[in-house]
This record gives C-alpha cells, structure tokens and sequence, in this order.
C-alpha cells in the first residue's frame, strides 16, 4: 500500500469536510442588499433613514444570518412593558412564529405602536433564540420615529429596527423574552 496515497487521500478527505462544514445552510447570510430589499418591503417607502440605520448596523456588526419581521405595542412611566409577535426568517430557508414581551426600568415615558424588523447576528439555530436578551434603548417618539438598538446573549446579537407612532421618549434598561407562544407576564 502506498502511504503518499493515504496520506493525500486522508487530507483531501478532511479539507473536502472543512470546506463543506463552512457552507453548511445555518452558515448562510443576508447581504445588505438582501436586507434593504426586506426592510424596504416591510415598511414601505415612507421610511426616512432607514437606509443609514441598516448600513450602520452592516458596519458594526456585519452580515446578519436571521431576521424577524413583526408588531409591537409598548408604553412606559418609569418602569415599561413591550409585547410583539413576528415572524423569524433565516438565510438557511427556516421560518418559526415567535413572540416577545418584557420589562423596562429607567427615566421613560409614553406609549407607542410599531412595526419592528429586527436583524440577528450569529444565530446558531432557530430555537437559539428563545431566551431573553437584555439591552438599553433610548427612545424620542412624537407621532413617528425609527430607532435602532443592540441586544446580546453570548455571540447572538438581536439589533430591532423599530418603525412607530404614539408619544414616548427616554432611556431604559431591560431585555426581550422570545417566546413560542404568546404571553401577557413581560418577565
């Protein structure tokens, strides 16, 4: 038996595996385009700034490989609560209803309604984001805003891009519990 033969035969083998682990489908990504196509479909036109805040979010977190697409009804004096439901897309092709509710505590008032894509960075699989992530959100609602912030567990970044009305403003501290099914408890 011929050992060079083995040998380049071994390690064809193991990098033919490498290469094929690095494009497995949970490995897939948006690109920007991808995404300003998504986000401009789901708002509508009508949208000011939301080209920048996607390129801003492209620049300090890179290509998002999960998104989620939804509604939310949120209102705070002092201490605010925040219920959605949407829906989860990945670039690998899976989909996964979920919903969303939590807590808030800081200098925040009002009440606001808003449509909410939120991109999602490193997302290991789609039940990996059934957990709570905690963030701070400064908001300045009067009639309509859009605002973007970061939330994190571990390597996953959840980053909302919120399109709304009503009147809220201020800064507060607290997470987002994603869950399978709705839930009126924000904690």
């Amino acid at each position: 038996m011929n050992i060079k033969l083995v040998v380049t035969t071994i390690i064809t083998l193991l990098l033919a595996t490498q290469a094929w682990s690095t494009e497995k489908p949970g490995h897939a990504t948006y690109s920007k385009e991808e995404i300003l196509q998504e986000v401009e479909g789901f708002f509508g036109e009508g949208a000011e700034g939301l080209a920048d805040i996607v390129e801003k979010a492209f620049k300090e977190q890179g290509r998002p490989n999960a998104y989620i697409a939804g509604d939310e009804a949120a209102a705070a004096l002092g201490i605010g609560v925040r219920y959605g439901k949407g829906t989860l897309r990945t670039a690998s092709g899976a989909n996964q209803k979920v919903y969303w509710q939590g807590p808030s505590i800081g200098f925040d008032a009002g009440i606001n309604a808003s449509k909410v894509f939120m991109m999602i960075y490193k997302l290991p699989g789609t039940s990996a984001i059934f957990q709570r992530y905690p963030g701070v959100e400064g908001s300045l609602y009067f009639i309509g805003g859009v605002g973007i912030n970061y939330l994190q567990v571990d390597d996953t970044v959840v980053a909302p891009i919120r399109f709304g009305a009503g009147w809220r403003q201020g800064v507060s501290a607290g997470y987002l519990d994603f869950t399978r099914e709705a839930s009126i408890n924000p904690f």
